[in-house]
């Protein structure tokens, strides 16, 4: 099942899905919101995905910082059965970050190309940004996120 929340995403993320052969994707902003989903089920699996994948880009980008200046914006982590690939997709519409689980279907080299061309198509298919009209607060992030999470898994 994929499904995105913002319609500019659909397709390039499709594109790399099927390109890659990725298992299970999660976008999402560095806030933690999540943007698009494929292969959960759940919708609470979603939410953690996208709770451990901002801590972990935020984490990482600073550790790079403290320890050369520049953030790690991708993180590879091989496990024995499945591979996690963690990326940083700088758009108009800001920094969104890829969450992708993999086994041995594909490779790390494969979904590092596929990635880098995603970022591509991303970057050209954004809208340009809405404006602000002031600080979003925790709750409309919380039910920013309950509407997306009920767009993702087609409860309305």
């Amino acid at each position: 099942m994929r499904t995105a929340v913002e319609q500019w995403i659909e397709a390039p993320l499709a594109r790399f899905i099927d390109d890659a052969r990725v298992r299970l994707v999660v976008l999402l902003e560095s806030s933690g919101r999540v943007l698009a989903q494929h292969g959960f089920t759940r919708s609470i699996d979603v939410m953690s995905a996208c709770a451990l994948a901002a801590a972990i880009h935020a984490t990482a980008g600073e550790i790079g910082r403290q320890l050369d200046g520049n953030p790690f914006t991708t993180l590879h982590h091989p496990g024995r059965d499945r591979q996690i690939f963690l990326g940083e997709l700088p758009t108009t519409r800001g920094t969104h970050i890829l969450l992708s689980v993999f086994d041995e279907s594909t490779s790390i080299g494969l979904v590092r190309l596929y990635f880098a061309e995603l970022t591509k198509r991303l970057a050209a298919a954004a809208p340009a940004p809405a404006p602000l009209a002031e600080t979003p607060r925790l709750v409309d992030f919380e039910s920013d996120l309950n509407r997306n999470l009920a767009t993702l898994f087609g409860r309305i």
